[in-house]
């Protein structure tokens, strides 16, 4: 379906990205796993060590990939893409691009998370594959994917100029994407197997597998890793649940599918978002039963409220704006824009209900609900918080470039939405 989504940062900003991406978050991932499996999740262990041996230090504590940890890889992958391929789904279309193309998508998200989980349970009961060797390989598998993302871009590169699009092809292209909508025939789509079925699926993966090790490890299960596991698997349920929603983001229909996208999805999402249960593995803490259900509820009660503010709009898109919000009629702007081929088109802008309170309130507590899966940690070390600040920089910038996007597209609609919605994320703050 082509390149069609517009550049969304500044070239500069863009640039910057790209260099950052390519020269720190590779050793970091690695650095993190290191700390947290090696260096009792202690930043400043793991900077004494660098401090002490400099480089070649970096090099002896990198894990070579392996050929366990790429049997893995291929199994899980292999496994996933089949799954989306042959597992029953509705059909559901996408948003239009800006070229007037409509993807068309088999929402089979749910089936393929509940068989994923049922599977890999289903494996280690029967004695036929124990979780615990992908936790005992996560170095190398880490290592593995940093590899393979690069190759796997690489293909969507030649991908493209098999197509014709080899004159639009340079550094920035490659790092941001030259395709919208990215298929492998007419029914495999990249971005729902990088993004949903590699990525969000071994989040959920991956809980369980730390759940599995701490198990084996010490006999039992701490209420901590349990509140952890819990909210988080809660959470991928719900993402799973939503799928369909997730394909009219930010993340599908605006973003191409390129470096930044497929590395994010095939590394940062298995390495960095599970990373709090990757410290309670060897950090068993005790809450007792009344924090740990006070926790429990609490993110559980997150999760909801940021499910249902993207349920709202969902049902007053899929309405026309006729579905009650809290009970009553939507309050709403009715904005029109013009497409790049001419076309006067119009949108509705929900302006009541969660999307009344503040705009890209459903931020908060998408927020708060990873904070709540990390406290079970407590607070001897930073490092399980990281994914917390990075997501708190994300989303701060993904507000913003909405913003901006959607300025730029509405104009003096936006201006009447904004007056009537008039903070971003957090009244009074942003």
């Amino acid at each position: 379906m082509g390149a069609e989504a517009d550049m969304v940062h500044a070239p500069l900003v863009t640039y910057a990205s790209m260099l950052s991406l390519l020269s720190l978050c590779p050793p970091f991932v690695i650095l993190l796993w290191y700390t947290m499996v090696h260096a009792d999740g202690s930043v400043l262990q793991t900077w004494d060590y660098l401090r002490q041996h400099g480089q070649q230090g970096l090099i002896d504590i990198w894990p070579k990939p392996t050929a366990t940890a790429w049997k893995i890889i291929a199994c899980y992958g292999a496994f996933e893409a089949a799954l989306q391929l042959l597992l029953p789904g509705k059909r559901v279309e996408g948003p239009i691009s800006p070229a007037g193309n409509r993807p068309v998508y088999k929402a089979n998200g749910v089936l393929a998370y509940v068989v994923t989980l049922v599977t890999y349970l289903g494996l280690w009961w029967f004695g036929i594959f124990n979780p615990t060797i992908v936790y005992d390989h996560l170095g190398e598998i880490f290592s593995a994917l940093i590899f393979g993302s690069f190759v796997f871009c690489i293909f969507l590169y030649i991908k493209v100029s098999v197509h014709g699009n080899m004159k639009r092809f340079n550094a920035l292209s490659f790092f941001q994407g030259m395709e919208l909508y990215p298929r492998i025939g007419e029914n495999f789509d990249i971005k729902v197997f990088t993004n949903c079925r590699f990525g969000m699926m071994s989040w959920a993966v991956l809980a369980v597998t730390y759940c599995v090790k701490q198990y084996e490890t010490y006999g039992k299960l701490s209420d901590s890793m349990l509140v952890n596991t819990i909210l988080m698997l809660v959470y991928v349920t719900k993402f799973f649940w939503w799928e369909a929603g997730y394909w009219n983001t930010m993340d599908i229909a605006h973003d191409r599918a390129g470096f930044y996208i497929c590395w994010g999805c095939l590394v940062w999402v298995p390495s960095i978002y599970t990373s709090p249960g990757m410290y309670l593995v060897n950090h068993p803490v005790n809450l007792g039963a009344q924090l740990a259900i006070f926790i429990l509820v609490a993110g559980i009660l997150c999760i909801y409220i940021n499910y249902d503010c993207d349920r709202q709009r969902q049902e007053f898109r899929k309405t026309n704006g006729k579905a009650l919000v809290w009970g009553k009629a939507p309050s709403k702007i009715v904005a029109s824009y013009t497409t790049t081929t001419g076309q006067t088109k119009t949108s509705l802008l929900l302006t009541s209900g969660w999307w009344g309170l503040a705009r890209h309130f459903h931020y908060v507590p998408e927020i708060l609900g990873a904070f709540f899966w990390t406290v079970p940690a407590l607070f001897d070390h930073f490092l399980p918080y990281f994914y917390v600040l990075f997501l708190t920089i994300l989303l701060f910038d993904r507000a913003k470039r909405d913003d901006d996007r959607c300025k730029s597209k509405y104009g003096k609609y936006w201006k009447l939405y904004c007056d009537k919605v008039p903070s971003r994320i957090i009244p009074g703050i942003y």
